[in-house]
């Protein structure tokens, strides 16, 4: 085979998102902790599962049209950090096959090419040795393969993937904490898997389960929207019209003399000419985005920095002409100045939270983050110009980030990783302030308060010097384990002691498998063995979790 034709595009896809599904349950088995957040496959899963129901709804035949639907479903499901990667993998095919009606080797690797330098600018800090790893050297494998004239897609496809492979078994070298696990790395397992599966599809093969288990293949159905209006992620205010283009282009090919610095300024030149201002990546790629009266200002400026490349111009005013042409008026919503948006998984926990006067709750966390749609529609629900975001976990900051991409509102993420650091941000927060100085005081607090959950073990392990067994109660500070036993009190007393180490104040929030009873006997154990410190405890309610402690 040497070409991919829409229909077979679509095939291999489902090959891809059923094939992660199979083996979501082993892929999360390879979290590096033994907690029960080990939900890598899971997000992975569902983002791909909606991208997959995306690209089914979509009636073109062509492969670019394809894959920019596959690529939005992504980004509308993508969970935790491992999801929003994997959607702006997939970006790039979007990118890559735009107006093309097949794949071919070559375009297949620009795809990963393409999605490989989208991946990367999307994290802050990149990591050798993670899914971003994997998907380089299948980039690189892809370019290297393409070269050949004669290949078919078939041995091509399978070059890549076993490239894929080699440098997963790599990355326990890469990062001495799967090492440590004696794991490899779950997200580049995750998107292997996809990969294997899409093969698997084309070659009319049984899709397997990681253990080599042979599982027969069926088609996904077609998914349907449960609402009437999708989501638009290029939605706009139309009614309010400042700046008439909506302009956007990647910058490519820089010029040897571009640092950081100088698309830093390149940003700061597109905020005096316009609004909704967005300039993602490094000196490899940016993808720029802005409303502005002179398009042409800003493709000049892009220019001084290097070549452009899928330049789009759009006419806001005339989309809105078209768009309401037979509408009835609709009245404007006032916004209010500022809200808070914060995620969170408990009901007491909720509830202490809208007692801090957070307008939204979105319900998430450990096991089931929420997706970038998700923390966009909450974002547009609170109705306010200032809109802060508590993410309240390390694996749904990225996710939030990209929803305050999308967002109509100036939103400010706040990276908090746990939800003490959440409620520690809502003290400081003062609904009179502006937007900037509300962030700053609100990320101030961070790091302020030691945090402990205690859990329990769902594998056996050694880390931290402790020998754990599936079933142990641990408690867990900085991502180490702190203290073990067999009691959830006994853990919890340890492991405060720990913690609350020339502290003042300690407070405990008890979760699901933790009566009032329990909690109150803990409490009065602590206080006695612990004087000098002051102790309050609330119900939180959060799932996994017995207890979630701060000290400050």
């Amino acid at each position: 085979m040497i070409k991919i034709d829409g229909a077979k595009f679509k095939e291999i896809l489902s090959g891809g998102a059923r094939a992660l599904e199979l083996n979501r349950d082993t892929v999360d088995g390879l979290n590096v902790f033994p907690v029960p957040d080990g939900d890598t496959g899971t997000n992975m899963s569902l983002t791909i599962a909606s991208a997959v129901r995306e690209a089914n709804a979509c009636d073109s035949v062509h492969v670019g049209d394809i894959a920019a639907a596959f690529s939005k479903g992504a980004l509308k499901g993508a969970r935790g950090n491992s999801g929003v990667i994997t959607s702006q993998i997939f970006k790039g095919f979007a990118v890559a096959l735009d107006g093309k009606t097949e794949i071919t080797v070559k375009l297949f690797a620009e795809c990963l090419k393409r999605g490989t330098e989208i991946a990367y600018s999307a994290v802050t800090k990149p990591k050798e040795g993670t899914i971003l790893t994997v998907i380089r050297q299948m980039a690189e494998s892809a370019a290297s393969a393409a070269r050949s004239k004669k290949i078919e897609f078939e041995d091509f496809l399978k070059k890549v993937i076993d490239a894929g492979e080699e440098i997963l078994q790599k990355t326990p070298e890469m990062l001495p904490v799967l090492k440590k696990a004696g794991v490899v790395d779950a997200g580049g397992r995750g998107i292997l898997t996809v990969f294997d599966g899409m093969y698997r599809t084309l070659m009319g093969m049984d899709l397997v389960l990681i253990s080599g288990e042979k599982i027969k293949f069926e088609d996904l159905e077609s998914g349907q929207s449960s609402s009437n209006k999708e989501f638009d992620t290029l939605e706009n205010d139309y009614e309010n019209i400042t700046f008439q283009y909506c302009t956007e282009f990647f910058i490519t090919h820089f010029k040897n003399e571009v640092t950081t610095a100088t698309i830093d300024k390149f940003r700061n030149y597109l905020m005096t000419i316009g609004d909704c201002v967005l300039v993602i990546g490094d000196t490899d790629l940016v993808k720029t985005h802005v409303h502005t009266n002179h398009p042409d200002r800003a493709l000049k400026s892009a220019l001084n920095l290097g070549e452009l490349d899928g330049v789009k111009i759009e006419n806001m005013l005339e989309q809105y002409r078209k768009i309401h042409a037979n509408d009835d008026e609709q009245g404007e919503v006032e916004l209010k100045e500022n809200a808070v948006v914060s995620v969170c998984c408990g009901s007491g926990l909720a509830d202490i939270f809208k007692d801090l006067m957070v307008d939204v709750v979105v319900e998430g966390g450990q096991t089931m983050n929420p997706s970038v749609d998700a923390i966009l529609t909450a974002i547009n629900n609170a109705q306010a110009k200032n809109v802060y975001v508590l993410p309240n976990n390390s694996n749904i900051i990225l996710a939030a980030n990209q929803a305050k991409e999308l967002a109509k509102s100036d939103v400010f993420v706040i990276p908090t990783t746990n939800m003490p650091e959440g409620i520690s941000a809502m003290l400081a927060y003062d609904m009179e302030c502006d937007g900037v100085e509300n962030y700053d005081n609100m990320c101030a607090t961070l790091g302020s308060t030691c945090v402990a959950e205690i859990t329990h073990a769902v594998r056996t392990t050694r880390m931290n010097g402790f020998s754990v067994k599936e079933g142990d109660i641990i408690g867990i500070h900085s991502k180490k384990i702190v203290a073990k036993s067999q009691s959830i009190s006994a853990t919890a007393v340890n492991t405060v002691k720990k913690i609350a180490q020339n502290k003042d104040m300690v407070t405990m929030y008890y979760g699901e498998g933790v009566t009032q009873e329990d909690a109150n006997e803990l409490l009065e154990s602590l206080s006695s063995e612990m004087p000098e410190v002051e102790f309050a405890c609330y119900y939180g309610g959060q799932p996994h979790y017995f207890y979630i402690i701060s000290a400050e």
